[in-house]
């Protein structure tokens, strides 16, 4: 695993490559991602696919961005999305070519699988 938790996935690639003007409106989106389960679901099931694909080095990053990141991203920025109800306000805009917001989920929500004692 490159990424230990899809929090840090969130944190340090998905919210830095996929920049988009998030307005309330047009897309939503919410800081506190990890209070929608929804989210939290199609967010675990990218960074998965991403561990796996990125190994590929022939397509694997074009089939997770064309199967994966644009499917999930629309439905979790669609305005009947999950985030619908997120309100508007800083907390949960961007402008154009800012990474959408993103506020730190409570402690040990999302724990490191990388440092997760082996079985055996």
């Amino acid at each position: 695993m490159y990424y230990g938790s899809f929090d840090e996935f969130v944190r340090e690639y998905l919210r830095n490559v996929y920049r988009r003007r998030i307005d309330g409106r047009h897309r939503y989106w919410a800081g506190e991602w990890w209070r929608y389960d929804e989210a939290v679901i199609r967010l675990e099931a990218l960074w998965r696919d991403w561990e796996h694909l990125r190994q590929d080095p022939a397509t694997g990053m074009s089939v997770w961005w064309r199967d994966h990141a644009d499917h999930h991203m629309a439905a979790l920025m669609d305005p009947d999305g999950p985030f619908a109800l997120a309100g508007e306000g800083e907390a949960n805009t961007s402008w154009k070519g800012d990474p959408p917001p993103y506020t730190a989920p409570p402690e040990g929500m999302f724990p490191d699988v990388r440092q997760e004692p082996a079985l055996g």
